[in-house]
């Protein structure tokens, strides 16, 4: 797609600059999240959703698998339910790791392009091994069906993250599935392709990756750098 073969060209750090300067305080940024494998290069596909919750929970759960229906080109995007969540570190309620090699294995065969996990992974030889690029809070050794069953696929997920403000517990980042998702080794941004000025984001991205390498090359010469960025970001 041309969205993502653009995207590809930058970082989250590229994409959240944009995203801030069209009102996104947080820049689209996923925190907490380690990079557990794969390359140092940008990772960019379209999310596809998979919310996990309690055994407990009055949802069925969903029989078909959906690993073995990941979309070619695919960024995974695995969250738990709301309630199983925590804005602090460890940031889930779940010990339980929510996905292992089996299933990079298969979404590496399927032509995925990655896969990000806010809860826990397991088998990090494996991923290595397939050098196959996964994300997540952390670690774990056990697998997710004891404790959880998957609830929804394609649907949108939240994400708590605590905030700055002492009198909010937490924000809610929120990904749906078709957002896009970039993402390397700084981490992960999500783009809603819902957002209204979508197409201005894009074009803002390249414009603002140039003024920012002049003001590199300023800096180096010995330019103020509070003096080169008001200069090389007027106009944009």
């Amino acid at each position: 797609m041309l969205v993502v073969k653009k995207l590809l060209q930058y970082t989250p750090c590229d994409v959240s600059d944009a995203l801030v300067k069209y009102g996104v305080s947080n820049g689209g940024y996923i925190p907490n999240l380690v990079k557990q494998s794969g390359p140092d290069s940008t990772v960019v596909g379209q999310a596809y959703t998979v919310l996990y919750a309690a055994k407990s929970d009055p949802r069925p759960a969903i029989k078909e698998s959906y690993i073995d229906i990941i979309p070619q080109g695919a960024v995974l995007v695995m969250a738990l339910a709301p309630e199983l969540q925590l804005p602090h570190a460890p940031y889930v309620r779940v010990n339980n790791a929510l996905y292992g090699g089996l299933m990079s294995t298969r979404a590496s065969y399927r032509g995925a392009a990655g896969s990000v996990i806010l809860g826990r992974i397991r088998d990090l030889d494996e991923h290595r091994e397939l050098k196959y690029p996964v994300w997540s809070y952390g670690v774990g050794s056990t697998a997710p069906g004891p404790v959880v069953k998957v609830v929804g696929i394609n649907v949108p997920v939240e994400i708590r993250v605590q905030l700055m403000e002492i009198d909010k517990d937490f924000e809610t980042i929120k990904v749906n599935a078709g957002d896009y998702i970039v993402a390397d080794k700084n981490g992960a941004v999500v783009l809603n392709q819902g957002h209204p000025k979508f197409h201005d984001i894009l074009e803002y991205i390249p414009k603002r990756v140039a003024a920012d390498t002049l003001v590199s090359e300023d800096i180096k010469k010995g330019k103020p750098a509070a003096e080169s960025q008001k200069q090389r970001r007027a106009n944009l």
